[in-house]
């Protein structure tokens, strides 16, 4: 049976916000014109811009390598399994090795790998990074890990009755809810019901704090009041910093709900003005969506290349000729 064809329908996330804000260019790059780039026939150009939408950089590499450990480690402790932190050790330390090298050979353009791991965007472009840098990513992970097993959280995790376990990063298909009749992301890394009766939402971190991480898990304890049809008042919702060993609460409460709301439907109104039309998802021209002028926001970009400001961020990465 022939598969209908998948449309592109206007959705939020915390991460598409970001990607409008930082950069229109960007964001209707990876969003529109990307649109349809892995099938057998997309145009060449659609093709790059989808691979490249799909590549990660170092430092957000290091923190899905985390994040996919820890989700393994609770599933396991859910299903009552033995867990050994220097095998996790292990074998995160050797799936980062085989990524590197797949990426280092660009071997994304013609072959399949991992769901979760495309490529890297410092080998796409052939940046400087000093083996130190690279060291220093594998040190981020390994710290993390360490940190979580010599926490609170493993006697907390194996300590649940199986009705008190909720998600463990359930993923996109299944972490949605719909705000204001439009289909929002969040997907809370851990939710569960504590000792008290609590739902806690909780979302790990191997960055520092910045602004927006309280939004994000706002967006957590909404989803998972209209998943589990908990009142908002009985959520916690909590940020762990495993790099930095410290842990925030989040306060859920009218007040942090109304800022949240009003966020949201500023930041949706924003895209919308940017639809030629609305109903079927349709940007307006490219013109509408103008690169921004902060070169340093491109030498993090994807699109670089595609976008003509390779040379610039070269230029912009260039040691500084002593006069």
């Amino acid at each position: 049976m022939r598969r209908a064809p998948l449309s592109n329908d206007f959705s939020w996330s915390k991460s598409r916000h970001e990607k409008f804000s930082e950069c229109l260019r960007a964001y209707y790059l990876y969003y529109y014109r990307s649109w349809g780039g892995w099938e057998a026939d997309a145009p060449k150009d659609v093709r790059e811009l989808y691979v490249l939408k799909k590549l990660a950089n170092r430092f957000s590499w290091a923190g899905s390598m985390v994040h996919e450990c820890i989700k393994d480690v609770l599933l396991d402790w859910r299903a009552g399994r033995v867990v050994d932190p220097a095998a996790v050790e292990a074998k995160a330390r050797k799936l980062m090795q085989d990524d590197f090298r797949h990426s280092r050979g660009k071997a994304y353009w013609t072959q399949k790998y991992r769901k979760q791991f495309t490529g890297l965007v410092e080998h796409e472009y052939g940046d400087a990074v000093p083996d130190d840098a690279w060291k220093q990513n594998w040190e981020t992970v390994r710290s993390a890990l360490a940190w979580f097993f010599a926490s609170r959280w493993p006697q907390l995790a194996q300590g649940l009755k199986p009705e008190q376990w909720l998600e463990v990063d359930a993923g996109f298909d299944f972490a949605h809810f719909t705000l204001e009749g439009l289909k929002v992301f969040a997907i809370p890394d851990f939710a569960f019901v504590d000792a008290d009766g609590m739902t806690v939402v909780v979302d790990w971190k191997t960055g520092k704090s910045r602004e927006g991480y309280d939004e994000q898990v706002l967006g957590y304890a909404l989803y998972v009041s209209q998943r589990y049809r908990v009142p908002l008042e009985k959520i916690r919702a909590s940020l762990v910093y495993l790099n930095e060993g410290l842990e925030q609460d989040v306060t859920v409460d009218p007040s942090a709900m109304e800022s949240f709301h009003k966020h949201f439907s500023q930041s949706v109104a924003n895209m919308r003005a940017l639809l030629k039309d609305p109903a079927t998802n349709t940007p307006l021209d490219v013109s509408a969506f103008p690169p921004t002028d902060t070169l340093t926001s491109c030498a993090r970009c994807v699109f670089r290349r595609p976008c003509g400001r390779e040379a610039a961020v070269l230029q912009l990465q260039r040691p500084q000729q002593v006069a």
